[in-house]
């Protein structure tokens, strides 16, 4: 690894709408890891903006972490702020992969003064110096790296899009966390099961299946359930046929995701 030195309350709405998943607890406990969308292009919760693009809040015990910033500054800050979320408290970001849809919103969340540190993968383009200036530390990740107890990333995953993918480590298996898997989903869930003990229990976020055919979703669909995928999640990049298709194959077990949506495993650490 290369190292390169408003307020409101929570919407009570978007803890309603949390799904009752098996990995779900309310109220949170001190080991649990909280998932709250904060950019996405869908929408769970009335009144937050939406855009192309992804964005996922984790909070563990005094720990937060920023998955992907979405397109648009603006929106991320305004949604954040709509969530009761202080910008300035997260203190890493992880970047899934260098497009502005998932990138887009960086400038703006460091400017409101917080100096988290920024994983990215080698194959990423150089941050911009202002990017540099403004963050505690660029950290170029490995396959398996702990970003903050519990959390792990995959590290690169394929070569013509670059991405790597979040592991969350929970008390009922691994749950991997994904901006777009470009990659391939498939490819993105065998390196997490790679780098962990067990088949993984949740696979959540982009798919990248936007123009999928309805024999490819269906062979993906099996290739969640081949390698023992207990509960999915398909939203952003992944389109309006496969999110349709991973719920009617995984009913209570599927997550509808979007802005808003909360979420909440127990860890093991």
């Amino acid at each position: 690894m290369r190292t390169r030195a408003y307020s409101v309350l929570f919407l009570v709405a978007a803890m309603a709408l949390s799904l009752p998943l098996s990995g779900q607890t309310s109220p949170g406990q001190p080991n649990d890891v909280t998932l709250t969308i904060v950019y996405d292009n869908y929408a769970a919760v009335e009144g937050l903006r939406t855009g192309w693009g992804f964005g996922v809040l984790l909070e563990t015990g005094d720990r937060t972490i920023l998955f992907d910033t979405g397109a648009d500054g603006e929106a991320l800050l305004e949604n954040l702020e709509r969530l009761g979320k202080d910008p300035t408290a997260i203190e890493a970001i992880v970047i899934s992969h260098a497009h502005s849809d998932h990138t887009g919103g960086l400038e703006a969340l460091l400017a409101k003064g917080g100096r988290p540190k920024l994983f990215t993968l080698s194959s990423f383009p150089e941050p911009t110096p202002e990017v540099v200036q403004a963050v505690e530390e660029v950290v170029e990740t490995s396959p398996g790296q702990e970003i903050v107890p519990g959390i792990r990333t995959t590290g690169q995953v394929g070569t013509e899009i670059p991405e790597q993918a979040l592991i969350l480590d929970t008390k009922e298996g691994p749950v991997l966390l994904t901006g777009c898997a470009h990659p391939g989903i498939i490819l993105m869930a065998e390196r997490a099961m790679e780098l962990s003990s067990g088949p993984l229990h949740s696979v959540m976020g982009g798919f990248h299946l936007m123009n999928a055919t309805e024999p490819e979703l269906e062979t993906i669909v099996s290739g969640f359930q081949r390698l023992g995928v207990q509960s999915a999640g398909a939203t952003h990049c992944s389109g309006d046929p496969a999110v349709a298709a991973f719920r009617e194959a995984y009913g209570q077990d599927f997550m509808d995701l979007g802005a808003g949506r909360v979420l909440r495993f127990p860890l093991n650490s």
